[in-house]
């Protein structure tokens, strides 16, 4: 898929939702389309975080592994949400892995692409900034209630 046609997949996913057309064609410039199959890993703990996918369809595990034992997975994403985010900052590598739990289409967006133009159009930076900590707050949110739940074993109130 093109640039053009990506447009319109950028523009009605909830992250990017609202970001003027400008922004959008600048941000396409650096996108791919992508899917995986079932099982399919789209990020590996340790790889260069060098994506940020813009989940539209399927269902995506996030997993962490620990030693001498099976992964556990920690969430679970769909289509709307986002998934990576250790692109922004150094060392820019994944710290846990994605594996497509159904098959998984996406948008991938080149993440050294993302950096430049926000860094050259501060009001994209500003634009893709705010959505970012949106989805880092929803994030939080949610460990929040896990965390609640977790030492709320017993069905009594906190």
């Amino acid at each position: 898929m093109q640039a053009q046609e990506l447009l319109p997949v950028l523009g009605a996913h909830p992250f990017l939702e609202g970001l003027p057309a400008a922004h959008l064609a600048r941000l396409a410039e650096g996108a791919s389309a992508r899917s995986f199959p079932e099982g399919a890993f789209l990020l590996r703990e340790g790889g260069e975080a060098d994506t940020l996918y813009l989940l539209t369809q399927g269902r995506v595990a996030l997993e962490v592994h620990r030693p001498g034992r099976d992964p556990v997975q920690v969430e679970s994403l769909s289509g709307g949400d986002i998934l990576g985010l250790h692109w922004l900052f150094p060392p820019r590598r994944w710290v846990l892995d994605a594996r497509a739990v159904t098959e998984v289409r996406a948008v991938g967006l080149d993440a050294a692409h993302v950096r430049a133009c926000s860094d050259a159009e501060p009001a994209l930076g500003y634009a893709v900034s705010l959505r970012l900590l949106r989805q880092l707050y929803a994030r939080l949110e949610r460990v929040r209630l896990q965390r609640l739940d977790v030492f709320n074993l017993d069905g009594a109130a906190p």
